[in-house]
């Protein structure tokens, strides 16, 4: 086996799931529904108070961050659960592994590709989002704002990367999708609420450094801090400015952590896959 990379086989195979999706309207339907939810909580986010239009970023990024840490990892875990898998039952596998191309080129090949069409989906959809409110944003707001959609990138492809664990080693379609959807329920769904039965039983004995630790075992929990504490203002909506140690909540680490959720999963899917 080559140790080697070749480069150019991985950008063919990155650039034949890049026009793929392409192809089937999934980065312009993505694109479209993140534009559309972008605009909406942006202008009529304060309805509820009585009061349309633009009311600061903050409180925009703020209502915006509950909404992707459901959509962008579901996303994500829906376009990666069959790449490998799904080559598999159709018979592509073996014959592209026939070829002169190494597992590595492969998998790092279709993560790539899938990678592209999630971060533009991402980027143009929240990007096309505010585009009209865009001179009503000074510019620390708009890279307060670039911030916030590279955050969602981030978080989208940690998930990427375990769905791709999930593609390879799971024998059939049916089955990865199972447990796509489970992880999506434990990550966003389930996790916080085990997390906060913990603290109960713990009856205030659980540290906080403890705490902030297994809050890193959940990238979407490590997205929620990246934008709570860029803003005083979301600190006090969620109330994490008083439990979280203050080392804890520099953006440097927490996106170092977040980097490493998507290696992590990635190199035990080549390790699997190889």
């Amino acid at each position: 086996m080559r140790a080697r990379i070749e480069w150019r086989q991985v950008g063919v195979l990155a650039a034949k799931e890049w026009r793929e999706r392409l192809r089937n309207r999934w980065v312009l339907a993505v694109a479209l529904v993140f534009a559309f939810f972008a605009l909406a909580i942006a202008y009529f986010g304060a309805a509820q108070q009585g009061q349309v239009g633009f009311h600061g970023i903050d409180a925009t990024i703020a209502s915006l961050s509950s909404l992707v840490i459901y959509l962008v990892p579901l996303i994500a875990l829906i376009l990666g659960y069959d790449a490998i898998v799904g080559e598999r039952e159709r018979g592509a596998l073996e014959l592209l592994l026939s070829m002169p191309v190494t597992p590595l080129e492969v998998l790092l090949g279709k993560y790539l590709g899938l990678a592209a069409a999630l971060t533009s989906a991402t980027a143009i959809g929240f990007g096309a989002g505010l585009l009209p409110l865009f001179s009503q944003l000074t510019v620390a707001e708009g890279w307060r704002y670039a911030q916030f959609v590279a955050s969602a990138v981030l978080m989208g492809l940690a998930f990427l990367s375990i769905a791709m664990l999930v593609s390879v080693s799971t024998r059939d379609r049916v089955r990865a999708s199972g447990i796509a959807l489970a992880l999506w329920f434990l990550f966003v769904l389930v996790f916080d609420l085990l997390l906060m039965g913990v603290m109960v039983l713990s009856q205030g004995q659980l540290g906080s450094g403890l705490f902030a630790a297994m809050l890193m075992l959940n990238p979407a929990d490590v997205f929620r801090l990246l934008n709570v504490f860029s803003s005083d203002q979301a600190q006090a909506m969620y109330g994490l400015a008083t439990v979280m140690p203050q080392g804890w909540t520099h953006p440097a680490l927490l996106s170092g952590v977040m980097i490493a959720w998507i290696f992590l999963p990635f190199s035990i899917a080549l390790r699997r896959f190889s």
